[in-house]
């Protein structure tokens, strides 16, 4: 009988210091507790600029069941995971990033999950190591998404997880150009199972998230999988509306029966023009980020463009 494949994609760029360590962990974990499976290990880089691409050739070099797919530039955080999945041939599918902050000893877990019957099992993160402050950030705003989603985003996940074979297929089958992936897990549906696990600091190498990244991902969840925030528009302009007339009525009257003690005066006037000055252009920022995510999808560009693949028949 033949083995079944696991496929594990590992999206990176400029993790010279973590590639190596990954790819052991993975290697001894799938070699020590899973027999019974083959496996490849695709790394998906993204254009890095440091050793990283040299260390993965060099390992790729004695070991054919490391696969490497080099992009012919940098596409990003949110393209190029998606992209590698895609492209892996194993009949369960795992994403791990690179950091190590994706533990390789809950893929057997993983995988029983899978035996037991299950298309999708997610790795939650149950507690983080990284900055309070941060977390907390993040715990917000999945709470905040999945209130305000169509669908049942699942909190704390980041796409570390598995993947069964009809799951990455109903994955492969949304185009978008620019997906959000955690919200395409969400859509596909099928037998999910949450694992809660703890996820560790990063040891080497410093984090390619920046505000602009996180805003990225962040208003892109939220725009992929609601309209909430154009209906706000709607409900806020009605109610400042209202609150206006009742406050200009109210000043109206005052000033009727106290005219010469109530001076008309400009303040009320600039701070409530700068108020409703504000909200128009935060919900034209909005609108321009859904006009934006329409233009992305009607261009239907690639995910990505590649560079040169190695060890792929």
């Amino acid at each position: 009988m033949q083995q079944k494949l696991i496929s594990i994609v590992t999206p990176c760029y400029n993790e010279e210091g973590n590639v190596k360590e990954l790819y052991e962990q993975v290697k001894d974990v799938i070699s020590a507790q899973l027999p019974g499976y083959d496996y490849e290990h695709i790394f998906i880089d993204n254009a890095s600029t440091d050793k990283t691409l040299d260390i993965l050739k060099e390992i790729a070099s004695r070991d054919k069941q490391l696969k490497i797919i080099v992009n012919s530039r940098n596409f990003g955080h949110i393209r190029s995971p998606v992209y590698g999945l895609t492209q892996a041939s194993g009949d369960v599918v795992m994403l791990v990033v690179a950091d190590l902050q994706d533990p390789p000893s809950l893929i057997p877990k993983f995988i029983a999950e899978y035996e037991n019957g299950h298309n999708i099992v997610l790795g939650v993160k149950g507690s983080s190591s990284e900055h309070k402050l941060m977390y907390k950030v993040r715990e917000l705003y999945y709470s905040v998404l999945h209130k305000l989603s169509e669908v049942d985003v699942f909190k704390n996940f980041t796409g570390f997880g598995l993947y069964d074979r009809k799951a990455i297929n109903a994955l492969k089958s949304i185009r978008d150009p620019y997906p959000f992936f955690r919200g395409m897990v969400a859509e596909v549906g099928f037998k999910v199972k949450k694992v809660k696990y703890d996820q560790p600091v990063r040891i080497r190498g410093l984090t390619k998230n920046n505000f602009y990244t996180l805003y990225d991902i962040g208003i892109l969840g939220l725009i992929n999988n609601s309209k909430i925030l154009l209906r706000m528009a709607i409900f806020l302009s009605v109610m400042v509306g209202i609150l206006s007339f009742l406050i200009g009525l109210v000043y109206l009257i005052v000033k009727i029966i106290y005219w010469d003690q109530v001076p008309v005066g400009v303040a009320p006037l600039v701070i409530g023009g700068s108020f409703a000055f504000a909200v128009l252009l935060f919900f034209i920022g909005i609108l321009g980020e859904y006009i934006g995510q329409i233009y992305t999808q009607v261009l239907d560009r690639p995910l990505v463009f590649e560079q040169e693949r190695i060890n792929f028949d």
